[in-house]
């Protein structure tokens, strides 16, 4: 009988994308791959893809009776399924599937933060509330934190979330550096022909920002910034994403409004090209107001882009200030300008920062040594469960 593995994440688009290679080498190495998360527009694929899926709706937010209706459903798949390990993802779903998951007497319980919810711009009353929820999840309800960032490595394991001193691991995050992020094997005619559609000229210096349009990523702080450029430099501004429909913000979207017609600005909706926005972008800009550990920034790295980004948890463990990028203060447009500048009139300092970006993602980001890290893990839990069974025996 195989091995059963549950992977739980709220919506079924972090299943498709964010633990896409994990599941696939999860089921290479003789897994039986499980997953719930919400139904949605990947469903099909996920099924596709040979696992086994149970559609759960799992809420994003605090919703008491929609959670406790999530717990029951999670709890009654994994009583009748008898999985041999839980790994959860994303805040709300960690930790409605880390209850389940002890209710059912799962035997392993893993929960990988890819950014703690907590972090440095909460208030200290808000901070201190989800801190205090974070702890006590992995003290009751789990075996093994997995994080993304090495902060949140040093925060969990120095506050003791866990029972087991042990059971901490740095995983880091990753790419396909093989082939989507490879940057040796993009076709420079692609990216000729698409400069020439969006009109965009050799001389100018290409920014871009990958995420969704929403406040707290800072797209506001990058728009004004850009604005305050206009007539100094030769530039063009990249923004591909979106505003999600449930995130829509008046004032974001009456910026955009404004800016849409401007031909130096080019918001492109979402793609699935977006190594090939990135291969022909100079500089890259995050100014986000939280993060756990940024793939964005890992994949503008990876297609030799210096970086811009705000001194957060995760940005600034990808970003080494003056080396590969610069690091900016929170709600800073005028930082961000500066930088800019700066780049555009140093371009030694230019092609530096973004031949040490593509070597730091060469070296630290490659998708296929996190998910080992995570397989051997897994791997350890079989083999002490399997002595502890033939011990009681």
């Amino acid at each position: 009988m195989k091995t059963k593995i549950v992977q739980i994440t709220a919506i079924d688009a972090s299943m498709n994308n964010m633990l896409k290679l994990l599941n696939e080498r999860s089921k290479e190495a003789g897994y039986e791959v499980h997953c719930i998360c919400s139904p949605g527009k990947n469903t099909e694929k996920i099924i596709n893809k040979g696992y086994i899926y149970h559609p759960v709706n799992i809420d994003r937010k605090i919703a008491p009776i929609s959670n406790l209706k999530s717990i029951v459903r999670i709890y009654k798949i994994l009583k009748r399924i008898k999985p041999d390990i839980v790994h959860v993802h994303t805040p709300v779903a960690a930790v409605l599937g880390r209850i389940a998951a002890r209710l059912a007497n799962v035997d392993n319980i893993i929960y990988t933060a890819h950014g703690f919810y907590f972090h440095e711009g909460m208030s200290a009353r808000k901070y201190k509330i989800f801190f205090n929820i974070e702890k006590y999840m992995g003290k009751f309800f789990t075996d093994f934190i997995f994080t993304q960032s090495m902060e949140d490595y040093n925060t969990a394991k120095d506050n003791k979330f866990l029972k087991n001193e042990k059971n901490y691991l740095h995983i880091s995050n990753g790419i396909d550096l093989t082939k989507k992020f490879n940057y040796q094997l993009m076709n420079k005619n692609t990216m000729t022909e698409l400069k020439e559609r969006l009109g965009i000229k050799s001389e100018d210096i290409v920014l871009a920002y990958v995420g969704r349009l929403v406040k707290e990523k800072g797209i506001l702080d990058l728009l004004e910034a850009f604005k305050n450029l206009e007539g100094k430099i030769n530039t063009k501004l990249l923004i591909v994403g979106n505003i999600p429909e449930s995130e829509r913000d008046q004032t974001l979207s009456s910026t955009i409004n404004e800016l849409i017609l401007n031909p130096n600005i080019i918001f492109t909706g979402r793609v699935t090209n977006v190594e090939d926005y990135l291969y022909m972008s100079d500089i890259f800009i995050l100014p986000s107001f939280r993060e756990g550990m940024p793939r964005s920034i890992i994949e503008a790295m990876a297609m030799k882009n210096a970086i811009i980004a705000t001194d957060i948890r995760g940005s600034r463990e990808e970003v080494d200030d003056n080396i590969n990028g610069f690091l900016v203060n929170l709600n800073s447009p005028i930082e961000i300008e500066e930088k800019i500048i700066k780049l555009y009139n140093n371009k030694k300092l230019l092609f530096d920062m973004q031949e040490a970006a593509y070597q730091k993602a060469q070296t630290e980001y490659d998708e296929e040594k996190v998910v080992k890290k995570q397989l051997q893990i897994f791997n350890h839990c079989l083999s002490k469960w399997n002595r502890r069974k033939l011990s009681e025996q």
